[in-house]
């Protein structure tokens, strides 16, 4: 038998003889050879079985080499060479087991097991047996790729459901862009509109559909012009389907909306065939809950939320006409609330406002748990949700946080008094204004990129303190009462606004304002409007000035007053030209003292991420 094609004679009793690579001197360490066989998954570690044709041992791979097994590049049935392990002995069983911790792989996967005969005999290391052997005859052993060993381990795949099976079933997890021909059974779980696009290309259309198998993986799949037309239909919400010959590439973060690194996309000679027995375990909906104090840090940014709660309120339907086509659109409003015992309101729009919302106020009145999937967090009153096209509603969903939810209204969040979660945060939906948590950097990184803001604004979220303001500046302007553009002198005693075109008799004071601000990382000027200075300085600019001119001492502690206060800013970056030479100005847009336990939160989080990379 060729080298590629065996096992090293005795590699078992080898190993159990020298406990480690250290057991040996240089010149003695042998090539050992093993079969891996009934290699399956045992939490984040998979383990197998290691043979030598005559004896086996129970093995297992140490955490990091479960991506190997996941890509295929680890096989049941196959050979490999182990260059450097060690024995331990479990502590709940006492039994020895091997712990590779270095090898390579030999041979692909083999049709069976080498020695695979009655006469084949399996170890077991029991400490409460003399000889410490158990003797077992060997079954045949049919060869299976490592995909399929962890799909039928899932605990809700039922017998008679892997017997009715007629094709290999790849798991969504096993998928990587260099494999060939595979299947997978999925379940529809999120569903697009059909769209239509325009580019450099052309016109065409496109949906998106997200795909969930029974271990819970999910992956989005998109169709494109004749493919989106072809299976539009085709897809229906919470059906099962068999689907092969479509290709995968690496997820773009920018737009993926579930926990997978790859994407999948069908083409038009793609096939999908739906399964048409009944009681798959592949579940209907697969949640990744936020809670409602947690979505601060998701406002207006581009990963989409699920989110679970108590239904409070339903709003009735309403008819909002949409600026871009003058068309008009359903909207009805729920709200809902958490054992963080806050509230957010959430939007649902087209259908779901008519179909489900309706659905959702007829049973308002025995307060449901409400599970939605894909909703974007807007800044709309501080915090808000609003559905999308693959957005979907579950009315008491089978899953622990509806139970753990309703267990918490009964006993207390009935009689809780609940604050919105958007209560006190300033909603900025002007000005390019979006959360204070998203697009956060540092001063030196706006200051030190000249080029930042050349071609368009760019916005910015910085935590700074104001460590300057300029007393002798030019802190306000003369502006009209009615649209608060700056007013000029007309006739006696009358001013004339050039937005009204017509004479004003009074004018009021805003602010106009020039702000040194500061953090670890280096300073900056900034400029800033009369509604953020209002809430820097706490007075009016008319207020102020009548303090300027009564009292200059009093003056001057206002302006000290605002200093040195931690403080979230949300600023845009344009290159204004002056004297032929182009300068960087930066503009506080939206601002707000900070909130310890919501950056502790936001920083936890970016710790984790750093951490996950």
């Amino acid at each position: 038998m060729e080298m590629e094609k065996s096992v090293t004679p005795n590699a078992i009793s080898t190993i159990l003889a020298n406990p480690s690579l250290d057991s040996y001197s240089d010149s003695e360490i042998p090539q050992l050879i093993i079969q891996v066989v009934d290699l399956k998954p045992a939490g984040s570690r998979f383990t197998f079985k290691a043979s030598d044709g005559k004896m086996k041992l129970k093995a297992m791979l140490p955490p990091n080499m479960g991506s190997d097994v996941n890509l295929g590049n680890f096989q049941n049935l196959g050979l490999i060479l182990v260059q450097d392990y060690n024995i331990q002995i479990m502590q709940k069983t006492q039994e020895k087991c091997l712990i590779v911790l270095k090898c390579e792989v030999v041979a692909p996967v083999l049709e069976s097991e080498i020695g695979s005969d009655p006469k084949s005999q399996e170890i077991e290391f029991k400490p409460k047996q003399e000889t410490g052997i158990v003797l077992k005859p060997k079954q045949d052993v049919v060869a299976k790729s490592a995909a399929q060993i962890v799909h039928e381990q899932h605990q809700n795949n039922a017998p008679s459901e892997r017997m009715a099976m007629t094709r290999r079933v790849h798991p969504l997890v096993s998928l990587n862009p260099y494999q060939g021909n595979w299947t997978i059974k999925v379940r529809l779980t999120s569903k697009g509109n059909l769209r239509t696009y325009r580019n450099a290309r052309g016109e065409g259309c496109v949906f998106n559909v997200e795909l969930t198998d029974q271990d819970g993986t999910q992956i989005q799949a998109t169709m494109f012009n004749e493919a989106a037309n072809k299976f539009y239909n085709k897809f229906e919400l919470g059906k099962v389907y068999y689907i092969s010959k479509g290709t995968l590439k690496v997820a773009n973060k920018q737009f993926k909306t579930v926990q997978n690194d790859y994407e999948m996309t069908l083409n038009e000679n793609s096939e999908v065939e739906e399964v048409s027995e009944e009681g798959s375990p592949i579940p209907k909906a697969v949640f990744n809950f936020v809670k409602i104090d947690d979505l601060g840090t998701y406002v207006n940014g581009k990963e989409l939320v699920d989110v679970i709660g108590v239904l409070q309120s339903v709003s009735p339907t309403m008819s909002i006409r949409r600026k871009a086509n003058n068309e008009t659109i359903p909207k009805r409003d729920i709200t809902i609330a958490d054992d963080s015992n806050k509230t957010v309101v959430i939007s649902l729009w087209n259908d779901l406002a008519t179909t489900m919302g309706q659905e959702l106020l007829d049973v308002v009145d025995s307060n449901p748990i409400v599970a939605i999937k894909c909703l974007k967090v807007g800044d709309f009153q501080g915090v808000s949700l609003s559905s999308l096209g693959k957005s979907t509603v579950v009315v008491n969903p089978d899953v622990p946080e509806a139970e753990n939810l309703k267990s918490w209204y009964a006993s207390e969040g009935k009689s809780t008094s609940m604050t919105s979660i958007g209560a006190g945060l300033t909603n900025s939906t002007s000005s390019g204004a979006r959360s204070f948590y998203s697009d956060r950097v540092t001063i030196s990184h706006i200051t030190s990129n000249s080029s930042l803001g050349g071609e368009k604004p760019q916005f910015f979220s910085i935590k700074a303190c104001i460590s300057f303001i300029k007393p002798e500046q030019l802190m306000w302007y003369q502006a009209c009462k009615t649209c608060n553009k700056k007013v000029t002198t007309g006739h006696v005693s009358e001013y004339f606004c050039d937005g009204c075109q017509k004479n004003v008799d009074t004018y009021s004071l805003r602010y106009i304002l020039a702000l040194r601000v500061a953090d670890p990382s280096g300073e900056a000027w900034v400029s800033t409007f009369n509604d953020q200075a209002e809430k820097i300085l706490g007075c009016s600019a008319d207020e102020l000035d009548k303090i300027k001119q009564q009292d200059e001492k009093e003056f001057h502690l206002k302006l000290k007053q605002a200093t040195w206060t931690p403080r979230l800013f949300r600023v845009s970056v344009a290159q204004n030209e002056y004297n032929g030479e182009k300068r960087q100005r930066i503009t506080i847009r939206a601002e707000a003292p900070l909130d310890f336990a919501v950056e502790s939160k936001y920083l936890l989080e970016e710790m984790s991420k750093l951490q996950a990379s």
